[in-house]
């Protein structure tokens, strides 16, 4: 099946004991189980309420044990074991089972983007960090590289939808997902298991744990991943697309008192994979000199085929450590979360796409992260209780990355430039020769230097908030909540780019007025002298490309001469602190049905643009007509003698995000059925919109952007071991005010890539013989609606003067089966994507190729057989 439709939608599952139903409220999820013996129940997390054998679901969304029914958060849950049947793996695929949250692996096995509501970053780059925070185990991970490896032992996942700064200490504006894992048990026990697939999958998984003496407990689990590219390079017989992980994890609980408990863990993780695949949607005329030198690239979507001159390789190493200290005393408790982690980024990949070699890129990035939760919680009788936090956050982040020029470069553009196939394929002088003559350049330099550019980019960021939440429970069933979230954050930056290529270095109407004028103006303050009449007509004529010849090269300029930062103007700086708040009021109809109303406001600080495409901002700097120095007005930049040829202005960085949302919700639960309902409008202020524009990446802020819309999920448990499960979320956003996009004035058009309408579906049946056998069988479909993928493409709209919109449309089917035997040995088989649906994830201009448009095709259908044991 195929589509020129995109994303995935997520799905949902609802975890139940056998005959209860208990679900999550609001987000259009909540979290399956199977039916399960007892020893089952404390893996999923699940507590027995009452002599009935009624369960429910514990959560820790807001900061303390609460059941689902109880927390009035929109906030979904996967249990371990729906993560376990689904093979689900990392948190790239957690969308397929929670359907308020999109993420997208696009450039590198480490570059993806977490979206909650419509409202996320991009992730390539290291200064923006995710308006969608994720906490492992209660440990901020900054950037989404650091959340990606293998999930081994989780006991359940919470999404939390909307703001959450007044729970979490950093960055939650858009929403947090939170993944808990298993702590070690004072019982020896454990599992092993394999999995075999298509692909020549080998997936290996093994967890132990066990006393190590009375009160102290441990527990070792790791896992190992492989599997063959579903795409290949075929000229050079590779594949991409592979898998290549693996991940391992220590932990120790000791327990001196049963007051005071401390958990240790120390885990390592490595990526080393070929990724990822590209394919041509449109060919530009680049194409044609691409073919003319010898080059291929991919023009089959779906063909999963590419041509490349380099394996694109990705290296991940991501290892750290954290230290929890819960204490007990009365009604008080006392938390302390201390954390050190390291990440560090390399990638390789070929940026033209092609089996020519004109330029490839290296990049090489490294995290440092020191965070430190201190909190206190309450849980008095009477009818006020608290918590109270505060967070401390100090990162460190270096960048070096450099683009070489491949050895078919300057041939590729000579050809683009008008230059004589014979002559360019011979060798012979043409365009460039002339040009290096004019501009009195050495010979054969243009595109001809080892390096086009290379860059030094580093961050500084220290942050701190102090936040907390008080209940009121006047009468029961009602509960008020106020709460609160101070936060100031630092960030010092350094960019320093060094651009090799002669022809980036020359501005090409101040280079026609010193031609013009036989050497007499060579700088701006000659120029300034000069009559305005003498001014005005060499402008004139130096901006006419009938005149002037050489601007018809202004689109080979593709790295000009970088102005670094700190500078005497610009201090590589930022400082923002924000106050925010929440509001609600929970109320309990009766014990099948609550209700609660919020008003949220949330932050997120600056991000830093740590690109090439960092420019000064507008009030610091404004280029003059063509670019030109010589004719530009008097700015800071100017008058401090700092511009550089070519010096365009932009953004260092975006301020901060502002976000604020108003819901409503209603969750019910009776025997057999049971549904949740949510209501929302959200805004965010500022949102921090992060584009590529064919060279680099340009940073800047929305605005604002809204949605409004509803989330639904109904759970029918019509027969005992019948599980149904039905989730659906609109979503109508809006740019409300977005008139400096890189694509023109976006204010009142919809933002690309939301789908209207999701759709997460399943159905799960458990079968229990007398012996304890259990043969468990679930399918689960996902629907995104018809999408447009992109509102423009800027290189695209620039070279044809229109707009191309992609759309996408995705129809997911996933099944599984298991076989669970009662001496603990299971063996299953699954599938994902069973009907091989095809869709495009997104789309971006062709780097350096006006006029082309690549895009990443989905991936096709995995399946395989699982063999487990626990013990």
């Amino acid at each position: 099946m195929r589509s020129n439709s995109t994303g995935t939608a997520g799905t949902y599952r609802i975890a139940l004991l056998a005959g209860a139903a208990a679900f999550a409220f609001t987000a259009p999820s909540v979290a399956l189980a199977q039916q399960v013996d007892s020893d089952d129940a404390d893996e999923l997390a699940l507590e027995l309420e009452d002599e009935d054998s009624s369960n429910q679901i514990i959560v820790t969304a807001s900061k303390r044990e609460q059941t689902l029914q109880e927390v009035p958060i929109s906030v979904s849950v996967t249990s371990g074991e729906t993560l376990e049947q689904a093979q689900i793996r990392d948190v790239l695929d957690l969308q397929t089972v929670t359907p308020s949250l999109r993420v997208s692996q696009l450039q590198t096995s480490s570059a993806s983007t977490f979206i909650i509501r419509g409202f996320g970053n991009g992730d390539n780059n290291f200064g923006i960090e995710p308006s969608v925070g994720v906490f492992i185990d209660g440990v901020f991970r900054s950037r989404s590289a650091a959340a990606l490896s293998d999930l081994p032992n989780v006991q359940r996942i919470e999404v939390l939808n909307g703001p959450q700064s007044t729970l979490f200490g950093k960055n939650a504006s858009a929403g947090v997902i939170s993944v808990i894992t298993r702590e070690p048990q004072f019982e020896f026990g454990g599992a092993v298991e394999a999995v075999y697939g298509n692909f020549n999958t080998v997936i290996l998984k093994g967890d132990i744990t066990g006393p190590i003496s009375d009160n102290i407990a441990f527990s070792i689990d790791g896992s190992y991943q492989t599997r063959d590219g579903y795409a290949e390079i075929v000229n050079l017989g590779e594949d991409q697309n592979d898998r290549n992980r693996w991940a391992a994890r220590g932990q120790l609980l000791i327990e001196p008192t049963p007051d005071f408990k401390i958990r240790a863990i120390a885990d390592y993780s490595k990526i080393d994979e070929v990724c990822c695949q590209v394919s041509t949607l449109v060919s530009g005329p680049v194409t044609g000199a691409i073919n003319a030198v010898g080059g291929q690239l991919s023009t089959d979507f779906f063909g999963y085929d590419a041509f490349l001159n380099i394996v694109p390789n990705n290296e991940v190493d991501n290892y750290g450590g954290s230290i929890q200290m819960d204490y007990s005393a009365g009604p008080l408790s006392f938390t302390s979360i201390t954390s050190y982690r390291e990440l560090q980024n390399f990638f390789a990949s070929d940026i033209d796409y092609s089996s020519a070699d004109i330029a490839n890129q290296t990049q090489d990035q490294d995290v440092e992260t020191f965070t430190q939760e201190l909190r206190i919680t309450s849980d008095f009788d009477g009818p006020f209780n608290f918590l109270l936090g505060a967070f401390y956050f100090d990162e460190s982040i270096s960048q070096d990355s450099a683009i070489q020029n491949g050895a078919d470069i300057r041939d590729v553009f000579e050809l683009l430039a008008g230059g004589n196939p014979v002559d360019v394929l011979t060798g012979a002088p043409s365009v460039f020769n002339g040009v290096e003559l004019a501009l009195d350049l050495p010979q054969e330099s243009i595109f001809n230097t080892p390096l086009l550019t290379a860059e030094q980019f580093a961050m500084d960021n220290t942050a701190y908030s102090i936040f907390g939440t008080v209940d009121f429970e006047p009468f029961d069933g009602l509960v008020l909540t106020a709460g609160f979230n101070y936060t100031d954050d630092k960030k010092d930056f350094a960019l320093s780019q060094q651009s090799f290529d002669p022809l980036g270095q020359v501005n090409l109407v101040d280079a026609f007025i010193t031609l013009a004028t036989a050497g007499g103006v060579t700088t701006r303050d000659q120029f300034q002298a000069l009559p305005q009449a003498n001014q005005d007509a060499l402008l004139a004529a130096a901006t006419d490309p009938t005149v002037n010849e050489l601007l018809g090269l202004s689109a080979f300029q593709f790295q000009p001469p970088f102005l670094d930062i700190p500078n005497a103007v610009e201090d590589g700086r930022t400082n923002d602190d924000k106050f925010t708040y929440l509001l609600r009021a929970a109320y309990q109809v009766s014990n099948e049905v609550n209700l609660y109303a919020s008003y949220a406001t949330g932050f997120k600080a600056s991000s830093i643009n740590l690109s090439r495409d960092s420019r000064p901002n507008g009030a610091d700097f404004v280029a003059g007509p063509g670019n030109s120095t010589f004719a530009a007005p008097s700015s800071p930049i100017i008058d401090a003698g700092l511009a550089t040829a070519n010096l365009v202005s932009g953004t260092r960085f975006a301020g901060p995000e502002e976000a604020e949302v108003y819901e409503i919700g209603m969750k019910a639960q009776w025997e057999g059925f049971g549904f949740n309902l949510a209501l929302f409008d959200q805004t965010i202020d500022g949102f921090q919109s992060f584009a590529f524009t064919g060279t680099g990446f340009a940073l800047r802020n929305a605005g604002q952007q809204s949605v409004k819309g509803f989330e639904f999920d109904s759970t029918i448990n019509p027969a005992d071991g019948l599980v149904l499960t039905f989730a659906m979320t609109y979503l109508d956003p809006l740019f409300d005010s977005f008139p400096g996009s890189v694509v023109g004035d976006l204010t009142g058009e919809t933002p690309a890539g939301i789908p209207e309408i999701t759709i997460a579906t399943s159905a799960t049946y458990t079968h229990e013989w007398d012996s304890g056998t259990r043969l468990i069988s679930r399918i689960d479909y996902n629907h995104e609606s018809n999408t447009p993928i992109n509102n423009g493409l800027p290189t695209f709209n620039a070279a044809l003067g229109e707009t191309l919109i992609f759309n996408r449309e995705v129809n997911l089917v996933n099944t599984s089966i298991t076989l669970a035997l009662n001496n603990g040995f299971e063996i299953g088989a699954y599938a994902r994507n069973l009907l091989d649906d095809q869709y495009i994830l997104t789309v971006f201009d062709g780097v350096a190729q006006a006029g082309t448009v690549s895009g990443y095709p989905s991936a096709p259908r995995t399946y395989g057989g699982v063999v487990r044991f626990k013990f």
